[in-house]
């Protein structure tokens, strides 16, 4: 179960400061939700696919 910060907390800061537990638990929720998202909310998720991409893609995510 993830115990991390909300993601209230995590949209006050830079998505590069997140940890990776962070990425990877609100890339598997939103990815889950996709259809149901909003604009806002895909934009949201796009950009942590990006931030995981750009730390290696999700077999480097340390979790």
């Amino acid at each position: 179960m993830y115990a991390g910060r909300d993601m209230t907390e995590l949209s006050m800061m830079s998505i590069t400061d997140w940890k990776d537990v962070e990425l990877g638990y609100f890339h598997h929720a939103l990815q889950q939700m996709m259809p149901y998202l909003n604009t806002e909310g895909q934009t949201i998720h796009r950009e942590i696919m990006d931030e995981i991409q750009n730390r290696g893609g999700t077999k480097e995510l340390q979790m």
